[in-house]
């Protein structure tokens, strides 16, 4: 417990250096679709407004973000644990324009969470996915994300017309977000506040936010935006320390559709070869996604987000095919934040390791409510200190109970956040 709570003090005196830096420069760039200026344009990858090259502005931009959680965690059940883990992430991107149509970007996505998890992962009741170094899974938690690089990508977004909206960006991320699923979770509003992991993360949703060796382009014509990518099909290794490269085997596409400044809907495909080199079986996965975005300005101090996602994966460890609903809400004020999850989506009994199930791989609906809230105790001009906690309720298929004590967990955290965004131009 001693050696968790050094590295979480050590995590919160490492982030304030990106958040605090040059703050009479500050600039938190824009967090929504519906905020981009003529100037910009939404990067799906990074879950923000990004600069767009303009006739006599030349430009070059640099940008520092972090957000992280110290979190106390504490479940019920036969399966349950109580430990401390700081999920975090942080970003360096510089840029600069090319004449007037090229705007040249390389971003750095990091996090430590290697060495703030616990060794069994962090705490999540029914959350599957991944192994550690030993090849052992991670059962009921979250894997540690590649650390310390969790992202690299060099980009070129090319303006081609008076329209700032019409825009072709071509990448190559040696570790990078493939063209399929929703926004990361760590990257939209509504996820940003939540220290947990969505359950259906494997489940079609967002578990492509980092794939090997990506190849890709997003073409953008009004409010409209089409993307394709060629990638590894290779899954991480949570607990390597690498940046392993592989020949692209696998493609994703995305649609993405803005049908007023408010709503935004996606939708996307992927196909991925020996995502699991360990298990021959294993030849080939699809997953499909489609996810809906809603952000309204309710008053001068309040505002609404709002996202809703399906995920569908085949062939995941050998179920036919797996589903998983999301529902995330933000009620967003100067200071308080009052958010939650509801998901619902399907486990098999062998990915919860329950021996005794007669489901094997047939997929179970489970079920997960939380509600939270987070109080900004701090905000500086470029970053927030923020202290929160949220209860989480599960609902178990009678197959599973058994091995969850004979009833439905609960869990509960409280936890501190630091956040913050800065902008330099350079």
């Amino acid at each position: 417990m001693k050696k968790s709570l050094l590295r979480i003090v050590a995590l919160f005196l490492l982030l304030p250096t990106f958040a605090f830096a040059a703050e009479e420069q500050a600039s938190i760039p824009n967090t929504s679709f519906a905020s981009c200026s003529r100037m910009e344009i939404w990067d799906i990858s990074m879950g923000m407004c990004m600069p767009l090259a303009m006739e006599g502005m030349p430009m070059k931009m640099l940008m520092l973000h972090g957000n992280a959680f110290a979190v106390g965690i504490t479940e019920s059940g036969s399966r349950a644990r109580s430990a401390f883990a700081a999920p975090n992430m942080f970003m360096a991107d510089i840029g600069t324009s090319l004449g007037a149509n090229h705007y040249l970007n390389l971003d750095f996505m990091g996090t430590v969470e290697r060495w703030t998890f616990p060794y069994q992962g962090y705490p999540e009741l029914l959350q599957i996915g991944e192994a550690n170094r030993e090849g052992i899974s991670f059962l009921d938690a979250q894997h540690p994300h590649s650390s310390p690089v969790m992202g690299l990508t060099f980009s070129d977004t090319i303006r081609f017309s008076q329209n700032a909206k019409d825009n072709i960006k071509v990448f190559f991320a040696p570790r990078g977000e493939s063209t399929d699923g929703p926004i990361a979770f760590m990257h939209r509003q509504t996820g940003m506040v939540n220290p947990d992991a969505p359950l259906g993360h494997h489940v079609g949703q967002d578990v492509g936010h980092i794939s090997s060796t990506v190849l890709g382009a997003s073409l953008a014509i009004a409010n409209t935006r089409i993307e394709l990518s060629a990638f590894n099909g290779v899954e991480p290794e949570p607990d390597a320390v690498n940046l392993t490269l592989g020949k692209p085997n696998s493609a994703g596409f995305r649609v993405i559709q803005e049908f007023s400044p408010e709503l935004t809907v996606m939708a996307s495909a992927a196909f991925i070869k020996n995502p699991e080199p360990s298990d021959p079986d294993i030849s080939s996965i699809s997953r499909y996604s489609t996810s809906l975005y809603f952000h309204r300005v309710l008053s001068e101090d309040w505002k609404f987000h709002n996202t809703l996602i399906y995920g569908l994966i085949t062939k995941l460890d050998h179920a036919s095919s797996l589903s998983s609903f999301a529902e995330e809400f933000l009620w967003e004020g100067e200071h308080p934040r009052i958010w939650g999850r509801l998901e619902v989506l399907q486990r098999t009994g062998s990915e919860l390791q329950i021996p005794s199930s007669s489901t094997g791989n047939l997929g179970k609906w489970i079920g997960a409510l939380t509600l939270g809230y987070t109080h900004a105790v701090k905000k500086w001009e470029s970053a927030e200190l923020g202290l929160g906690g949220s209860v989480t309720l599960d609902r178990l298929p009678a197959e599973f109970l058994a091995a969850y004590g004979g009833q439905n967990p609960i869990t509960g955290k409280i936890f501190i956040q630091l956040s913050g965004m800065q902008m330099w131009d350079l």
